[in-house]
Protein backbone atom coordinates (compact mmCIF):
# COMPACT_ATOMS: atom_id res chain seq x y z
CA UNK A 1 0.00 0.00 0.00
CA UNK A 2 1.51 3.33 -1.08
CA UNK A 3 1.90 6.31 1.21
CA UNK A 4 -0.76 8.99 1.05
CA UNK A 5 1.84 11.77 1.04
CA UNK A 6 5.61 12.03 1.32
CA UNK A 7 7.22 15.05 2.91
CA UNK A 8 8.65 16.05 -0.47
CA UNK A 9 5.17 15.99 -2.04
CA UNK A 10 3.75 18.03 0.82
CA UNK A 11 6.51 20.61 0.44
CA UNK A 12 6.01 20.74 -3.32
CA UNK A 13 2.24 21.27 -2.91
CA UNK A 14 2.49 23.88 -0.15
CA UNK A 15 5.76 25.66 -0.95
CA UNK A 16 7.07 24.68 2.49
CA UNK A 17 10.44 23.51 3.77
CA UNK A 18 11.04 19.93 4.99
CA UNK A 19 12.88 19.46 8.30
CA UNK A 20 13.47 15.74 7.75
CA UNK A 21 12.01 13.15 5.34
CA UNK A 22 8.80 11.40 6.36
CA UNK A 23 5.71 9.80 4.85
CA UNK A 24 2.12 9.76 6.08
CA UNK A 25 -0.96 7.58 5.60
CA UNK A 26 -3.61 10.06 6.76
CA UNK A 27 -4.29 13.73 7.53
CA UNK A 28 -5.88 15.41 10.58
CA UNK A 29 -6.17 18.93 11.96
CA UNK A 30 -7.75 17.93 15.28
CA UNK A 31 -5.16 16.42 17.60
CA UNK A 32 -7.87 14.25 19.16
CA UNK A 33 -8.33 12.50 15.82
CA UNK A 34 -4.66 11.87 15.06
CA UNK A 35 -3.80 8.21 14.51
CA UNK A 36 -0.65 6.25 13.75
CA UNK A 37 1.05 7.47 10.57
CA UNK A 38 -1.01 10.66 10.22
CA UNK A 39 0.01 14.13 9.11
CA UNK A 40 -1.02 16.69 11.75
CA UNK A 41 -1.86 20.13 10.39
CA UNK A 42 -1.25 22.65 13.20
CA UNK A 43 -3.51 25.61 12.48
CA UNK A 44 -3.91 28.87 14.37
CA UNK A 45 -7.51 29.92 15.03
CA UNK A 46 -9.27 32.68 16.91
CA UNK A 47 -9.43 30.75 20.18
CA UNK A 48 -6.70 28.13 19.96
CA UNK A 49 -3.41 27.25 18.32
CA UNK A 50 -2.75 23.76 16.99
CA UNK A 51 0.96 24.12 17.75
CA UNK A 52 0.05 23.71 21.43
CA UNK A 53 -0.96 20.13 20.68
CA UNK A 54 2.10 19.03 18.71
CA UNK A 55 3.40 16.84 21.54
CA UNK A 56 0.01 15.17 21.90
CA UNK A 57 -0.29 14.56 18.16
CA UNK A 58 3.09 12.83 17.95
CA UNK A 59 2.43 10.90 21.17
CA UNK A 60 -0.63 9.48 19.38
CA UNK A 61 1.46 8.38 16.42
CA UNK A 62 1.71 11.32 14.00
CA UNK A 63 4.45 10.76 11.43
CA UNK A 64 4.85 14.41 10.47
CA UNK A 65 3.27 17.84 10.70
CA UNK A 66 2.53 20.99 8.76
CA UNK A 67 3.47 23.94 10.96
CA UNK A 68 3.95 27.69 10.69
CA UNK A 69 6.65 27.73 13.37
CA UNK A 70 9.52 25.24 13.85
CA UNK A 71 8.95 22.24 16.14
CA UNK A 72 11.11 19.37 17.38
CA UNK A 73 9.45 16.77 15.17
CA UNK A 74 9.52 15.95 11.43
CA UNK A 75 7.61 18.74 9.74
CA UNK A 76 7.02 20.94 6.73
CA UNK A 77 7.34 24.61 7.65
CA UNK A 78 4.92 26.96 5.85
CA UNK A 79 3.82 30.56 6.22
CA UNK A 80 0.17 29.69 6.84
CA UNK A 81 -0.99 26.19 7.83
CA UNK A 82 -4.61 26.74 6.77
CA UNK A 83 -3.52 27.91 3.33
CA UNK A 84 -1.16 24.93 3.16
CA UNK A 85 -4.01 22.51 3.88
CA UNK A 86 -6.03 24.05 1.05
CA UNK A 87 -3.01 23.75 -1.25
CA UNK A 88 -2.62 20.09 -0.27
CA UNK A 89 -6.27 19.49 -1.05
CA UNK A 90 -5.89 21.08 -4.47
CA UNK A 91 -2.81 18.95 -5.14
CA UNK A 92 -4.76 15.82 -4.19
CA UNK A 93 -7.53 16.73 -6.61
CA UNK A 94 -5.01 17.48 -9.37
CA UNK A 95 -3.24 14.13 -9.09
CA UNK A 96 -6.45 12.07 -8.81
CA UNK A 97 -8.09 10.25 -11.70
CA UNK A 98 -11.19 9.54 -9.58
CA UNK A 99 -14.66 10.55 -10.69
CA UNK A 100 -15.69 13.26 -8.25
CA UNK A 101 -19.17 14.03 -6.95
CA UNK A 102 -20.05 17.18 -5.00
CA UNK A 103 -23.18 17.30 -2.83
CA UNK A 104 -24.91 20.34 -1.36
CA UNK A 105 -28.40 21.36 -0.31
CA UNK A 106 -30.30 22.90 2.58
CA UNK A 107 -31.30 19.44 3.82
CA UNK A 108 -30.22 15.90 3.03
CA UNK A 109 -26.66 16.52 1.89
CA UNK A 110 -24.95 14.36 4.53
CA UNK A 111 -27.45 11.53 4.10
CA UNK A 112 -27.17 11.71 0.32
CA UNK A 113 -23.38 11.76 0.52
CA UNK A 114 -23.39 8.66 2.73
CA UNK A 115 -25.96 6.86 0.58
CA UNK A 116 -23.99 7.63 -2.57
CA UNK A 117 -20.81 6.34 -0.93
CA UNK A 118 -22.51 3.03 -0.11
CA UNK A 119 -24.11 2.82 -3.57
CA UNK A 120 -20.74 3.19 -5.31
CA UNK A 121 -18.85 1.11 -2.75
CA UNK A 122 -21.22 -1.82 -3.33
CA UNK A 123 -19.96 -2.12 -6.92
CA UNK A 124 -16.40 -0.90 -6.26
CA UNK A 125 -15.30 -2.19 -2.84
CA UNK A 126 -12.47 -0.15 -1.33
CA UNK A 127 -12.43 2.26 -4.25
CA UNK A 128 -14.64 5.04 -2.91
CA UNK A 129 -13.53 7.97 -0.76
CA UNK A 130 -15.84 10.43 0.96
CA UNK A 131 -15.74 13.30 3.39
CA UNK A 132 -16.41 12.13 6.92
CA UNK A 133 -18.78 13.60 9.50
CA UNK A 134 -20.03 16.95 8.19
CA UNK A 135 -16.63 18.23 7.12
CA UNK A 136 -18.13 20.54 4.51
CA UNK A 137 -16.67 24.01 5.11
CA UNK A 138 -13.53 25.97 4.19
CA UNK A 139 -11.41 23.69 6.41
CA UNK A 140 -13.30 20.40 6.15
CA UNK A 141 -13.41 20.29 2.35
CA UNK A 142 -9.64 20.66 1.79
CA UNK A 143 -9.04 18.16 4.61
CA UNK A 144 -11.33 15.66 2.90
CA UNK A 145 -9.60 16.25 -0.42
CA UNK A 146 -6.16 15.84 1.14
CA UNK A 147 -7.24 12.49 2.60
CA UNK A 148 -8.30 11.04 -0.76
CA UNK A 149 -6.20 7.96 -1.65
CA UNK A 150 -4.06 8.17 -4.77
CA UNK A 151 -5.89 5.28 -6.42
CA UNK A 152 -9.48 6.15 -5.47
CA UNK A 153 -11.99 5.42 -8.23
CA UNK A 154 -14.62 7.78 -6.80
CA UNK A 155 -14.65 10.72 -4.40
CA UNK A 156 -17.84 12.00 -2.78
CA UNK A 157 -17.61 15.41 -1.13
CA UNK A 158 -20.18 17.31 0.91
CA UNK A 159 -20.13 21.10 0.62
CA UNK A 160 -21.99 23.56 2.82
CA UNK A 161 -22.28 27.31 3.12
CA UNK A 162 -23.98 30.09 5.05
CA UNK A 163 -22.86 33.07 2.95
CA UNK A 164 -22.89 33.83 -0.76
CA UNK A 165 -19.61 32.97 -2.47
CA UNK A 166 -18.55 30.23 -0.03
CA UNK A 167 -19.75 27.39 -2.21
CA UNK A 168 -18.15 28.88 -5.30
CA UNK A 169 -14.77 28.75 -3.55
CA UNK A 170 -15.27 25.17 -2.35
CA UNK A 171 -16.52 23.77 -5.66
CA UNK A 172 -13.47 25.16 -7.46
CA UNK A 173 -11.33 23.10 -5.08
CA UNK A 174 -13.42 19.94 -5.51
CA UNK A 175 -13.96 20.35 -9.29
CA UNK A 176 -16.76 17.77 -9.44
CA UNK A 177 -17.70 15.68 -12.45
CA UNK A 178 -21.20 15.47 -10.97
CA UNK A 179 -22.77 18.15 -8.74
CA UNK A 180 -25.96 17.51 -6.72
CA UNK A 181 -28.33 19.96 -5.05
CA UNK A 182 -30.62 17.93 -2.77
CA UNK A 183 -33.23 20.50 -1.75
CA UNK A 184 -33.71 24.18 -0.95
CA UNK A 185 -35.13 25.28 2.42
CA UNK A 186 -34.90 28.37 4.65
CA UNK A 187 -31.78 27.11 6.43
CA UNK A 188 -29.36 30.02 7.12
CA UNK A 189 -32.05 32.42 5.86
CA UNK A 190 -30.78 34.86 8.51
CA UNK A 191 -27.79 35.47 6.23
CA UNK A 192 -29.68 35.54 2.91
CA UNK A 193 -33.10 37.08 3.49
CA UNK A 194 -35.01 34.93 0.98
CA UNK A 195 -35.11 31.33 -0.19
CA UNK A 196 -34.41 32.55 -3.71
CA UNK A 197 -31.05 33.90 -2.59
CA UNK A 198 -30.34 30.58 -0.84
CA UNK A 199 -31.08 28.78 -4.12
CA UNK A 200 -28.71 31.12 -5.95
CA UNK A 201 -25.97 30.41 -3.41
CA UNK A 202 -26.51 26.64 -3.57
CA UNK A 203 -26.36 26.80 -7.37
CA UNK A 204 -22.76 28.01 -7.05
CA UNK A 205 -21.80 24.32 -6.83
CA UNK A 206 -22.24 24.10 -10.62
CA UNK A 207 -19.51 26.72 -11.19
CA UNK A 208 -16.80 24.17 -10.44
CA UNK A 209 -18.04 21.41 -12.76
CA UNK A 210 -15.42 19.81 -14.94
CA UNK A 211 -15.85 19.68 -18.70
CA UNK A 212 -18.52 17.12 -19.56
CA UNK A 213 -19.97 17.47 -16.05
CA UNK A 214 -23.51 16.74 -14.92
CA UNK A 215 -25.75 18.88 -12.71
CA UNK A 216 -28.42 17.06 -10.66
CA UNK A 217 -31.38 19.18 -9.60
CA UNK A 218 -34.54 18.62 -7.47
CA UNK A 219 -37.41 19.02 -9.93
CA UNK A 220 -40.06 19.43 -7.22
CA UNK A 221 -38.31 22.46 -5.71
CA UNK A 222 -40.05 25.81 -6.24
CA UNK A 223 -36.59 27.07 -7.14
CA UNK A 224 -35.94 24.58 -9.92
CA UNK A 225 -35.81 27.37 -12.53
CA UNK A 226 -33.07 29.20 -10.62
CA UNK A 227 -31.04 26.02 -10.23
CA UNK A 228 -31.59 24.98 -13.84
CA UNK A 229 -30.63 28.40 -15.18
CA UNK A 230 -27.32 28.29 -13.33
CA UNK A 231 -26.67 24.69 -14.34
CA UNK A 232 -27.20 25.52 -18.01
CA UNK A 233 -24.27 27.92 -17.86
CA UNK A 234 -21.82 25.41 -16.39
CA UNK A 235 -23.00 21.82 -17.01
CA UNK A 236 -22.86 19.78 -20.19
CA UNK A 237 -25.64 17.53 -18.87
CA UNK A 238 -28.55 18.16 -16.49
CA UNK A 239 -30.64 15.51 -14.71
CA UNK A 240 -33.68 16.32 -12.60
CA UNK A 241 -35.17 14.07 -9.93
CA UNK A 242 -38.39 14.10 -7.95
CA UNK A 243 -41.89 12.76 -7.47
CA UNK A 244 -43.23 14.53 -10.56
CA UNK A 245 -43.37 12.38 -13.74
CA UNK A 246 -41.86 15.36 -15.56
CA UNK A 247 -38.52 14.79 -13.81
CA UNK A 248 -35.82 12.80 -15.60
CA UNK A 249 -35.73 10.36 -12.67
CA UNK A 250 -39.04 10.05 -10.84
CA UNK A 251 -41.10 7.84 -8.58
CA UNK A 252 -43.69 5.69 -10.32
CA UNK A 253 -44.93 4.05 -7.15
CA UNK A 254 -44.15 3.60 -3.47
CA UNK A 255 -45.26 0.97 -0.97
CA UNK A 256 -44.39 0.91 2.75
CA UNK A 257 -41.73 -1.72 3.42
CA UNK A 258 -41.36 -3.85 6.55
CA UNK A 259 -39.26 -2.08 9.18
CA UNK A 260 -40.35 1.41 8.20
CA UNK A 261 -38.60 1.80 4.83
CA UNK A 262 -40.14 2.23 1.39
CA UNK A 263 -40.38 -0.03 -1.65
CA UNK A 264 -39.86 2.29 -4.62
CA UNK A 265 -40.38 1.88 -8.33
CA UNK A 266 -38.41 4.60 -10.10
CA UNK A 267 -38.26 5.54 -13.77
CA UNK A 268 -34.88 6.51 -15.18
CA UNK A 269 -33.92 7.53 -18.71
CA UNK A 270 -34.26 4.26 -20.62
CA UNK A 271 -34.76 2.04 -17.55
CA UNK A 272 -36.97 1.26 -14.57
CA UNK A 273 -35.70 0.15 -11.18
CA UNK A 274 -37.53 -1.40 -8.23
CA UNK A 275 -35.63 -1.10 -4.95
CA UNK A 276 -36.07 -0.60 -1.23
CA UNK A 277 -35.00 2.46 0.72
CA UNK A 278 -34.11 1.17 4.16
CA UNK A 279 -34.39 4.52 5.96
CA UNK A 280 -38.01 5.67 6.52
CA UNK A 281 -39.57 8.82 5.08
CA UNK A 282 -40.35 10.56 1.80
CA UNK A 283 -37.23 12.69 2.25
CA UNK A 284 -35.11 9.52 2.05
CA UNK A 285 -36.98 8.47 -1.10
CA UNK A 286 -36.06 11.84 -2.60
CA UNK A 287 -32.43 11.42 -1.51
CA UNK A 288 -32.37 7.98 -3.14
CA UNK A 289 -33.45 9.49 -6.47
CA UNK A 290 -30.54 11.94 -6.31
CA UNK A 291 -28.23 8.99 -5.64
CA UNK A 292 -29.59 7.07 -8.63
CA UNK A 293 -29.20 10.16 -10.80
CA UNK A 294 -25.53 10.40 -9.82
CA UNK A 295 -24.91 6.68 -10.43
CA UNK A 296 -26.62 7.03 -13.81
CA UNK A 297 -24.46 10.06 -14.69
CA UNK A 298 -21.30 8.18 -13.70
CA UNK A 299 -22.24 5.09 -15.70
CA UNK A 300 -22.30 3.08 -12.48
CA UNK A 301 -24.14 -0.06 -11.44
CA UNK A 302 -27.76 0.88 -10.70
CA UNK A 303 -28.67 -2.58 -9.43
CA UNK A 304 -25.84 -2.48 -6.89
CA UNK A 305 -26.94 1.01 -5.87
CA UNK A 306 -30.46 -0.28 -5.23
CA UNK A 307 -29.14 -3.05 -2.99
CA UNK A 308 -27.01 -0.56 -1.04
CA UNK A 309 -29.99 1.75 -0.45
CA UNK A 310 -31.92 -1.15 1.06
CA UNK A 311 -29.09 -1.91 3.50
CA UNK A 312 -28.31 1.63 4.61
CA UNK A 313 -29.61 2.44 8.10
CA UNK A 314 -30.39 5.89 9.45
CA UNK A 315 -27.35 7.93 10.51
CA UNK A 316 -26.70 9.09 14.09
CA UNK A 317 -28.45 12.43 14.46
CA UNK A 318 -30.04 12.02 11.04
CA UNK A 319 -32.67 9.34 11.35
CA UNK A 320 -30.99 6.56 13.35
CA UNK A 321 -33.59 4.40 15.09
CA UNK A 322 -33.21 2.56 18.36
CA UNK A 323 -35.56 0.42 20.41
CA UNK A 324 -35.40 1.35 24.10
CA UNK A 325 -36.43 -1.05 26.86
CA UNK A 326 -38.96 0.60 29.19
CA UNK A 327 -41.26 -0.68 31.90
CA UNK A 328 -43.72 -3.07 30.34
CA UNK A 329 -42.13 -3.24 26.89
CA UNK A 330 -40.26 -1.05 24.43
CA UNK A 331 -40.27 2.44 22.93
CA UNK A 332 -38.89 3.56 19.57
CA UNK A 333 -36.38 6.43 19.52
CA UNK A 334 -35.85 8.30 16.23
CA UNK A 335 -32.68 10.39 16.42
CA UNK A 336 -32.83 13.50 14.21
CA UNK A 337 -30.93 15.61 16.73
CA UNK A 338 -28.14 16.89 14.49
CA UNK A 339 -29.95 19.67 12.66
CA UNK A 340 -33.32 21.19 11.84
CA UNK A 341 -35.01 23.64 9.51
CA UNK A 342 -38.70 24.04 8.57
CA UNK A 343 -38.53 21.61 5.63
CA UNK A 344 -36.77 18.83 7.53
CA UNK A 345 -39.03 19.33 10.55
CA UNK A 346 -42.12 18.87 8.38
CA UNK A 347 -40.65 15.79 6.66
CA UNK A 348 -39.72 14.01 9.88
CA UNK A 349 -43.02 14.86 11.58
CA UNK A 350 -44.81 13.39 8.57
CA UNK A 351 -42.84 10.18 9.00
CA UNK A 352 -43.57 10.16 12.74
CA UNK A 353 -47.25 10.25 11.84
CA UNK A 354 -46.82 7.02 9.90
CA UNK A 355 -45.23 5.12 12.77
CA UNK A 356 -47.35 2.36 14.30
CA UNK A 357 -47.34 3.42 17.94
CA UNK A 358 -49.60 3.84 20.95
CA UNK A 359 -48.35 7.42 21.32
CA UNK A 360 -46.33 9.66 19.04
CA UNK A 361 -44.07 12.05 20.93
CA UNK A 362 -42.03 14.85 19.36
CA UNK A 363 -39.14 16.39 21.28
CA UNK A 364 -38.41 19.49 19.22
CA UNK A 365 -35.58 21.97 19.71
CA UNK A 366 -35.39 25.44 18.24
CA UNK A 367 -34.32 26.06 14.65
CA UNK A 368 -31.34 28.40 14.40
CA UNK A 369 -30.31 31.01 11.80
CA UNK A 370 -33.85 31.87 10.67
CA UNK A 371 -33.36 35.60 11.24
CA UNK A 372 -36.43 37.83 11.09
CA UNK A 373 -38.63 34.88 10.04
CA UNK A 374 -37.87 32.86 13.17
CA UNK A 375 -41.17 33.61 14.93
CA UNK A 376 -43.23 32.89 11.82
CA UNK A 377 -41.44 29.66 10.89
CA UNK A 378 -41.47 28.24 14.42
CA UNK A 379 -45.18 29.00 14.81
CA UNK A 380 -45.87 27.30 11.46
CA UNK A 381 -44.75 23.96 12.90
CA UNK A 382 -48.14 23.75 14.61
CA UNK A 383 -49.58 22.51 11.31
CA UNK A 384 -47.35 19.44 10.74
CA UNK A 385 -47.55 18.64 14.46
CA UNK A 386 -51.35 18.58 14.49
CA UNK A 387 -51.80 17.03 11.03
CA UNK A 388 -49.56 14.04 11.71
CA UNK A 389 -51.16 12.66 14.84
CA UNK A 390 -48.55 13.79 17.36
CA UNK A 391 -49.99 13.08 20.80
CA UNK A 392 -47.51 15.00 22.91
CA UNK A 393 -44.68 17.45 22.25
CA UNK A 394 -41.79 18.66 24.34
CA UNK A 395 -40.63 22.03 23.04
CA UNK A 396 -37.06 22.93 23.93
CA UNK A 397 -35.52 26.40 24.06
CA UNK A 398 -36.69 29.99 23.83
CA UNK A 399 -37.01 29.81 20.03
CA UNK A 400 -39.96 27.46 20.54
CA UNK A 401 -42.10 30.07 22.36
CA UNK A 402 -43.98 31.06 19.15
CA UNK A 403 -44.85 27.41 18.55
CA UNK A 404 -46.08 27.06 22.12
CA UNK A 405 -48.36 30.06 21.53
CA UNK A 406 -49.58 28.71 18.17
CA UNK A 407 -50.33 25.20 19.41
CA UNK A 408 -52.94 26.24 21.93
CA UNK A 409 -55.05 23.12 22.48
CA UNK A 410 -54.13 21.44 19.17
CA UNK A 411 -51.51 19.15 20.71
CA UNK A 412 -50.63 18.48 24.34
CA UNK A 413 -47.19 19.92 25.05
CA UNK A 414 -44.67 21.13 27.60
CA UNK A 415 -42.21 23.94 26.94
CA UNK A 416 -38.84 23.59 28.71
CA UNK A 417 -35.75 25.82 28.65
CA UNK A 418 -33.03 23.36 27.69
CA UNK A 419 -32.00 19.82 26.74
CA UNK A 420 -31.34 18.81 30.35
CA UNK A 421 -34.90 19.71 31.32
CA UNK A 422 -36.21 17.83 28.28
CA UNK A 423 -34.18 14.77 29.28
CA UNK A 424 -35.69 14.76 32.77
CA UNK A 425 -39.18 15.16 31.34
CA UNK A 426 -38.96 12.46 28.66
CA UNK A 427 -37.54 10.03 31.22
CA UNK A 428 -40.67 10.59 33.31
CA UNK A 429 -43.12 10.55 30.40
CA UNK A 430 -41.78 7.75 28.20
CA UNK A 431 -43.65 4.46 28.27
CA UNK A 432 -44.02 1.23 26.32
CA UNK A 433 -45.49 1.65 22.85
CA UNK A 434 -44.20 5.21 22.32
CA UNK A 435 -42.53 6.42 19.14
CA UNK A 436 -40.31 9.37 20.08
CA UNK A 437 -38.85 11.78 17.54
CA UNK A 438 -35.97 13.99 18.73
CA UNK A 439 -35.12 16.86 16.39
CA UNK A 440 -33.58 20.33 16.66
CA UNK A 441 -30.68 22.49 15.59
CA UNK A 442 -27.36 21.10 16.78
CA UNK A 443 -26.74 24.02 19.10
CA UNK A 444 -29.79 23.09 21.19
CA UNK A 445 -27.92 20.00 22.38
CA UNK A 446 -30.58 17.35 21.93
CA UNK A 447 -27.84 14.86 21.04
CA UNK A 448 -27.16 14.80 24.78
CA UNK A 449 -30.76 13.74 25.39
CA UNK A 450 -30.35 10.93 22.84
CA UNK A 451 -27.09 9.86 24.46
CA UNK A 452 -28.68 9.87 27.92
CA UNK A 453 -31.54 7.67 26.75
CA UNK A 454 -29.05 5.32 25.11
CA UNK A 455 -26.92 5.17 28.26
CA UNK A 456 -29.98 4.39 30.34
CA UNK A 457 -30.94 1.62 27.93
CA UNK A 458 -27.44 0.11 28.13
CA UNK A 459 -27.51 0.26 31.90
CA UNK A 460 -30.87 -1.46 31.84
CA UNK A 461 -29.46 -4.21 29.60
CA UNK A 462 -26.80 -4.92 32.23
CA UNK A 463 -29.29 -5.29 35.07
Amino acid sequence: MSDLWTSAEIADATGGAVSAPFAVSGVAFDSREVGAGDLFVAMKGETTDGHRFIDKAFAQGAAGAIVSEPVDYPHVLVADSAAALEALGRASRKRSSAKIIGVTGSVGKTGTKEALFHALERACPGGVHRSVKSYNNHVGVPLSLARMPRDAAYGVFEMGMNHAGELAALTRQVRPNVAIVTAIAPAHIEFFGTEEKIAEAKAEIFEGLEQGGTAIIPYDSPHVATLYGKAERHADHILTFGFSPEADIFVRDTVPAPGGGTLVTAALPGAELCFTVGAPGDHWVSNSLAVLAAVEALGGDLAAAGLALAEMPGLPGRGARRVLPVAGGEALLIDESYNANPLSMAATLKQLGREQADRRIAVLGGMRELGSRSTELHAALSQPLSENGVDYAILVGEEMAPLADALGGLVAFDHVPDAASATDLINKEMRAGDAILVKGSNGIGLSRLVAALGDAARDGDKD
